[in-house]
């Protein structure tokens, strides 16, 4: 599985005129179920970013979790396109992600897992033409791909 997690002081996602999914200070996690994925790299990469060190400590530096915060909070959105394959051509191809229906599954159980070890989390609408609006905390982004952890 593959996330974009950027640290926010707040985000939400639209769907027409309606919010179905935000969050306050914490993490927008943008992430795609690929190819082949499981149960396992989703709880693997829900693990990771529960523990992930990105939030400001008293002093201001990065050595917190989102499990550290005095509230914990996560807005999470499916986003096949993070299975982008530009190397040929200028169309990117997204074959790499997983089909729709093990997609929804994985990532539904993906936030599920964040529910499971203490991390609050709203998400976007699997499969639907979102609008996400962020103010990125730092900015802090960090990829994390579970084929390369």
């Amino acid at each position: 599985m593959r996330a974009l997690i950027q640290r926010v002081t707040d985000a939400r996602v639209t769907v027409g005129n309606d919010i179905v999914g935000e969050t306050g200070p914490g993490l927008l996690i943008l992430v795609c179920a690929m190819q082949n994925d499981t149960e396992h790299e989703a709880r693997k990469l829900a693990t990771k970013i529960s523990k992930l060190r990105i939030l400001k400590d008293e002093s201001g530096r990065m050595n917190r979790s989102i499990l550290d915060a005095d509230t914990p909070s996560a807005l999470v959105v499916s986003q096949f396109t993070l299975a982008a394959d530009t190397r040929s051509g200028n169309r990117p191809g997204f074959s790499a992600a997983a089909p729709p229906d093990e997609g929804r599954r994985l990532y539904e159980y993906f936030t599920d897992c964040l529910y499971d070890l203490g991390v609050p989390a709203q998400t976007g609408e699997f499969g639907a033409d979102m609008a996400v609006t962020l103010t990125n905390d730092g900015p802090v982004t960090i990829w994390l791909d579970t084929d390369q952890s």
